[in-house]
């Protein structure tokens, strides 16, 4: 569906004689794009239910051409969307119909990679893997890895604050990232963070991670490599009942254990995954767990005993522990392809993504289920179960309209019932437009407003990715009138419209 009224063809008429032109006095033909035809590649991010047509997309290929049509766009007040490899599942990189698209995928290049001080610095289009690929050889690797590593820019995970199946151990990437550079709305040149173990002033660097292109268009990152474990083993757990399964999370990190990884897939993920890649799951199980280790060789199998205790004692009705390297990849590679596997079974999919504590998941999974029968739909489910981060997948068909709203309400139960619980509307995919919604429910007028004064601060004019993460007055008064339509449970924050 269209997000919003693209602009009419006098606007048109007029940004082209404008912008467009003022763009291609500064860049070469073929990294200026203006045609229906060929900007379509960029009318949505991995959320395909959202589309909009980009006046155009610039993709520059210097710093000196980002920041040049910053310059350009900023004085005609023109919006800016900035945009890396478009895998993104919240609407993060949807163009604006009278704005243009500043493509990174260009900044590719690894600029410098240093085994001593364990850093490397690298453009903002390079690849998620491609940063481990180039300190493989001195033995190092980046330690956050989401499903779509592969071809995931680091620009794109900044934004985001991308974490992946080994953030509970090594965190989101925040916690790996020490500096970054790009430019503001304006085309002034900025800076975040250090290298060093302190930077200057006020912790910036924090703020602008997980901005979603709101404050900055970044060209640059410095990341913390980490040692590559000398050895990783795999448990794949199996339980006959799914609230079982998520205590069983709750139990081995009450036993102080920090696995490498932790993750949880229902039988119907179980199922579509092990037709997807033959990982070799138990289809009998209501729901495995995936419960990594990884260190000395010592280390990983004193741990890997303890953790099997406690999963045997929370429920776990087989446990199988992988023997080789091998069959670590097999057992990881039906939850890094649940994605794709989803698609396999339905034309269409809702991917959500809200964190709840970790001690809700059994709850939270008895609440899914219970929506499944209130929404008529049938939902998958993996999470990042040891940090409580929720990816429930709801299945739908586009081609039914009625199906489309159901599937957008059984996600918004999804969220605000995270909220309710004491969690929140996003984890790792940002807000974008998906969830605009949703931070109504989250925070109040008086919060909102704050982030807006933070957007205005960087930029006063609102032209970096606007319309997205935070929901305006009007927006939510909107919800509200839906909300109740809906027959949602009511919400403190929404009662008053």
């Amino acid at each position: 569906m269209a997000l919003t009224p693209g602009p009419d063809a006098d606007e048109i008429a007029r940004l082209r004689r404008g912008v467009v032109a003022e763009l291609g006095a500064i860049l070469p033909p073929e990294a200026l794009l203006s045609d229906r035809e060929a900007t379509a590649p960029y009318e949505c991010d991995g959320l395909t239910a959202y589309r909009a047509a980009p006046l155009c997309v610039a993709i520059p290929s210097s710093e000196a051409e980002v920041a040049a049509v910053l310059r350009v766009c900023h004085a005609a007040s023109v919006p800016v969307v900035a945009r890396g490899a478009g895998t993104g599942l919240s609407g993060g990189a949807l163009p604006n119909p009278r704005g243009v698209t500043l493509s990174l995928a260009r900044f590719t290049g690894i600029i410098a990679v240093d085994p001593l001080a364990c850093t490397a610095t690298v453009q903002s289009g390079v690849r998620n893997l491609a940063i481990s690929e180039a300190a493989a050889p001195h033995g190092l690797f980046y330690a956050p890895d989401p499903s779509s590593q592969i071809a995931c820019t680091i620009g794109g995970n900044v934004a985001e604050n991308a974490g992946g199946v080994h953030c509970l151990k090594y965190g989101l990437t925040l916690h790996n990232v020490l500096a970054a550079r790009g430019f503001t709305a304006d085309g002034s040149p900025v800076e975040f963070g250090s290298a060093c173990l302190d930077a200057p002033g006020l912790d910036l660097l924090a703020l602008v991670v997980g901005s979603e292109g709101m404050l900055a268009v970044i060209t640059e990152v410095t990341v913390r490599l980490l040692p590559r474990p000398e050895t990783a083993r795999c448990i794949l757990a199996s339980f006959a009942d799914i609230g079982a399964a998520g205590r069983a999370v709750a139990a081995v990190i009450a036993a102080g254990i920090v696995p490498a990884g932790l993750e949880l897939m229902d039988r119907r993920m179980t199922a579509a995954a092990e037709a997807y890649v033959h990982a070799g799951y138990d289809l009998d199980a209501a729901a495995i767990l995936l419960c990594e280790s990884d260190g000395t060789a010592a280390e990983v199998d004193e741990e890997i005993a303890e953790i099997s205790a406690v999963l045997e004692a929370n429920g776990a009705v087989r446990i199988d522990a992988s023997r080789d390297e091998a069959q670590r990849l097999r057992f990881w590679s039906g939850r890094k392809n649940a994605f794709p596997a989803s698609g396999a079974i339905s034309p269409d999919y809702l991917c959500m993504d809200s964190t709840i504590p970790r001690r809700r998941l059994a709850d939270m999974l008895l609440e899914i289920q219970a929506m499944e029968s209130k929404y008529g739909l049938a939902c998958v489910n993996v999470f990042h179960a040891g940090d409580g981060n929720l990816h429930p997948l709801i299945l739908y068909d586009a081609a039914e309209p009625d199906q489309m709203r159901r599937a957008e309400a059984f996600g918004a139960d999804i969220l605000e019932t995270s909220v309710r619980i004491g969690g929140t509307v996003s984890g790792e995919h940002g807000v974008g437009v998906e969830k605009l919604n949703s931070m109504c429910v989250q925070f109040s007028e008086s919060e909102r407003e704050r982030f807006f004064a933070v957007k205005r601060a960087f930029d006063p004019r609102g032209l970096l990715n606007p319309g997205k993460v935070i929901p305006t007055l009007a927006r939510c008064a909107e919800y509200g009138r839906m909300h109740v339509h809906r027959g949602l449970l009511p919400h403190p924050e929404l009662a008053r419209f």
